[in-house]
C-alpha cells in the first residue's frame, strides 16, 4: 500500500469519525448525565451502541491525526516497533512466508483446541486446569515469592549502583520519546484495566476477610489498614519489578550487542547473539505469545463484564447476549487501528488520553470523596508497607497467600514477556537506572495513589454504612466488575465519576491491548522481518476472538487460570535473565560509579566550602 494511499485511507477515516463521535457522544452525554429526559425509550443493546461508538470513534480519530514529532523526539518511527504497510494483496501473499511456523502455529493451534474441549468437555477441562493452577501456585509458592523479592533487590541495586550508570545505545545515543511520553507509554501498557477492575474491589475483599498475616477481625478498624497494605503490596514495588528484570536484559543486549528484539534475547550471553535461533529460543518465544495472548484476551473478557455492568448500574438496562460480542468488537476494532498507526500515533496518543483521564478521576475523587480518611488511613498504610515489606514478601503460610500473593506474582510474570519488550523497545537511549525508576518506582507511586484514593474511598463507604458495596458484589455473584458504581452513587458528582470510570475502563484497556498487538505481531513474525499490516490485524482479531469466545462459550476464568500457568517459566527465566545480564555487565560494564559513590565524592567539597573563612572587612 502506498504512502499517500494510506494517507488517503486514514484522511477518509479522520473525516468519518470526527462527526459520529459528536454525534453519539451528544446523545450518550445527554442520556448519561440527564437521564430524564430519555426515559426508557432506549433499550440496553442501544445504550451500549452509542457508548461504544462514541469511544472508539473519538479514540478512533486521535490514532488516524497526522502525526508531527514533539519537541524532544527523534522523527519517524523506531525501527523496532515499525509495521510495515502492505496492501490486500501482499499481505495474503507472504503472511505465511513471513512469520514464523512454530511460534505462529503452537499458540493458535492450543487457543483453538482449549476452546473445542471447553465446549465439549466444560466440567472436566475447568477440572484438570483448576488443579494444576493451584498445584503450581501452591507448590510453587516459594519460587514465586523468592523471584520478586530477588526482582526487588535487584532493581534496588541498578537504582543505586554503578550499573545504572550504564547508557543503552551507548553514550551518544538521545532517547526517542520525552520521559513524560516514556513513562506514560510505560505505565498504560503494563497495569491495562487491571487497575481500574480491582481499584475498588481489592481492599474491600481484604477487609471483609482479612489476610492471616493481618491478623484482624473481619470489617474492623483494624481490618481496614491491613486491606490498604496488602492492596498496595500485591500492586506495588514488587509486581512492577517482574516488568524490568525482563526489560532490562532484553534492552541492554538489543541496543549495545545487536540482539534481534525478542523475549528469547534474555538467552544471548549463554548462546551467543547468533546463537538465538536455537530450539530453546523458539520455545521462550513460543510461551511469550501464548501467555500475552491468554492474559490480554482474559483481561478484554473481563473488562467488557466491567462495562456491562457500569451499563446497566447507570441506565438499569440490560444488553442480552450480544452486548459482550458489541464491546469486545468495539474494543479490537480500536486497539487494532491504534496499533496499525504506530507508536507515534496511535498508541502514544491513545495512551496519553488515558493518563489525563486517570489524573482528572483522581482530582475529582479527591475533591467530593473522604479526604480526612484516605488521608489518615492512607498514611498509615503506606507506613505498614514500609515497616513490613520484608515480612509480606517472605510470609508463605496458609492457602489464602497462595490464591492472592502467589496468584499475582504468576499473573505479572505472565505479562512480563510483552510488557517486558515493549520497556525494553522503548529504552533506547535511557540509563539503566532511568529504566528502572520509570518502570519500578514512578509506575509504583501511580498505582499507590490510585488504591489508596479508590479502594480507601470504598473502604470508607461500606465501614460508615453509606453504602454496602460488598452487598452488591454479593448480588452479582461475587463478581468485582460492579464494585466501582455503588461507591461513585454514594458520593458527590456520582455521575462525573462513574462517566469517567468508564472511559478509563476503555482507555487502559485498548493501551494494553494494542501494544501487546503489536509485540505479538513481533515475536511471530520471521527474525529479521517487521511485522505487515496483516499480522497486526491477524493478532489483534485473534485476541478479540479468544475473549468473544471465552464470554460466549464460557470458560474465562479457566483460561486465565491457564495464562497465570505461564509466570511459572517465565519466573524462572527472570532468573536466568538476572544471571546473565549479570556476568555481562561483570565483564564489559566496568569503570561506572554509583550513585552513593558520587553522593561521598561530593561530600568533601560540601564540606571545604563551609570551612572557608568569610572575607575580612576592611
Amino acid at each position: 500500500m502506498s504512502a499517500s494511499g494510506t494517507d488517503g485511507a486514514e484522511g477518509l477515516a479522520a473525516g468519518i469519525l470526527l462527526p459520529l463521535c459528536a454525534l453519539s457522544g451528544g446523545v450518550v452525554l445527554s442520556g448519561f448525565f440527564f437521564p430524564e429526559f430519555v426515559g426508557e425509550a432506549v433499550d440496553g443493546a442501544v445504550w451500549l451502541t452509542l457508548a461504544l461508538v462514541f469511544f472508539c470513534s473519538g479514540l478512533g480519530y486521535l490514532a488516524v491525526l497526522p502525526h508531527r514529532a514533539d519537541a524532544g523526539e527523534q522523527p519517524g518511527e523506531p525501527y523496532l516497533l515499525h509495521v510495515r504497510r502492505t496492501g490486500i494483496r501482499g499481505t495474503l501473499g507472504e503472511f505465511f512466508d513471513h512469520h514464523d511456523p512454530v511460534v505462529f502455529g503452537v499458540p493458535v493451534a492450543v487457543f483453538v483446541a482449549f476452546l473445542c474441549l471447553q465446549v465439549a468437555f466444560p466440567a472436566g477441562t475447568t477440572a484438570t486446569v483448576d488443579a494444576v493452577s493451584d498445584a503450581v501456585l501452591r507448590e510453587g509458592g516459594p519460587l514465586f515469592q523468592g523471584v520478586v523479592l530477588l526482582s526487588v533487590a535487584y532493581c534496588l541495586f541498578l537504582l543505586v549502583g554503578p550499573w545504572g550508570d550504564v547508557k543503552l545505545g551507548g553514550p551518544d545515543t538521545e532517547p526517542t520519546y520525552t520521559f513524560p511520553t516514556y513513562f506514560t507509554l510505560v505505565f498504560t501498557a503494563g497495569i491495562a484495566a487491571g487497575l481500574v477492575f480491582w481499584g475498588p474491589a481489592e481492599a474491600l475483599f481484604h477487609y471483609r476477610d482479612p489476610p492471616p498475616f493481618v491478623g484482624a477481625t473481619p470489617g474492623s478498624e483494624a481490618a481496614i489498614g491491613g486491606a490498604l497494605t496488602y492492596a498496595l503490596f500485591h500492586w506495588g514495588l514488587s509486581a512492577w519489578s517482574a516488568y524490568a528484570v525482563v526489560g532490562v536484559p532484553v534492552a541492554y543486549f538489543v541496543f549495545s550487542q545487536g540482539a534481534p528484539l525478542r523475549v528469547s534475547t534474555i538467552l544471548a550471553p549463554f548462546l551467543g547473539v547468533d546463537g538465538l535461533d536455537s530450539r530453546w529460543s523458539t520455545l521462550v518465544d513460543t510461551l511469550a505469545v501464548f501467555a500475552t495472548v491468554g492474559g490480554v484476551a482474559t483481561s478484554v473478557a473481563l473488562v467488557s463484564e466491567q462495562f456491562l455492568a457500569g451499563i446497566t448500574f447507570q441506565w438499569g438496562v440490560t444488553a442480552g447476549g450480544v452486548g459482550p460480542v458489541l464491546f469486545v468488537g468495539g474494543l479490537t476494532f480500536i486497539y487494532v487501528l491504534s496499533c496499525l498507526t504506530g507508536v507515534h500515533r496511535g498508541i502514544r496518543r491513545i495512551a496519553g488520553v488515558t493518563v489525563a483521564l486517570f489524573a482528572l478521576f483522581a482530582l475529582a475523587l479527591v475533591a467530593v470523596g473522604p479526604r480526612s480518611f484516605v488521608l489518615d488511613r492512607g498514611a498509615a498504610a503506606l507506613a505498614g508497607y514500609g515497616v513490613d515489606f520484608l515480612a509480606l514478601s517472605l510470609h508463605l503460610d496458609g492457602p489464602w497467600v497462595a490464591e492472592w500473593t502467589v496468584w499475582n506474582w504468576a499473573w505479572w510474570f505472565s505479562w512480563a514477556p510483552f510488557a517486558g519488550l515493549f520497556l525494553a523497545a522503548l529504552s533506547r537511549g535511557r540509563r539503566v537506572r532511568t529504566v528502572v525508576f520509570t518502570s519500578v518506582v514512578a509506575t509504583s507511586a501511580a498505582t499507590a495513589t490510585w488504591f489508596l484514593l479508590l479502594g480507601g474511598s470504598s473502604l470508607y463507604v461500606q465501614h460508615t454504612g453509606r453504602a454496602d458495596v460488598l452487598a452488591a458484589v454479593a448480588a452479582r455473584g461475587g463478581s468485582e466488575a460492579v464494585a466501582g458504581f455503588p461507591l461513585f452513587a454514594a458520593l458527590p458528582l456520582g455521575r462525573l465519576l462513574t462517566f469517567l470510570f468508564l472511559a478509563l475502563i476503555v482507555g487502559f484497556m485498548v493501551t494494553s491491548a494494542d501494544t501487546s498487538t503489536l509485540v505479538t505481531a513481533i515475536l511471530a513474525t520471521r527474525r529479521g522481518l517487521a511485522p505487515s499490516t496483516g499480522g497486526v490485524v491477524f493478532w489483534g482479531v485473534f485476541q478479540g476472538a479468544v475473549a468473544v469466545s471465552v464470554l460466549v462459550v464460557g470458560g474465562g476464568e479457566t483460561l486465565q487460570a491457564l495464562a497465570v500457568l505461564t509466570g511459572g517459566p517465565f519466573a524462572v527465566l527472570a532468573l536466568v535473565a538476572l544471571a546473565g545480564v549479570t556476568l555481562t555487565f561483570a565483564r564489559h560494564e566496568r569503570g561506572h560509579v554509583s550513585l552513593l559513590r558520587r553522593a561521598l565524592a561530593r561530600l568533601p567539597a560540601i564540606q571545604l566550602h563551609h570551612d572557608v573563612d568569610p572575607p575580612e572587612k576592611e
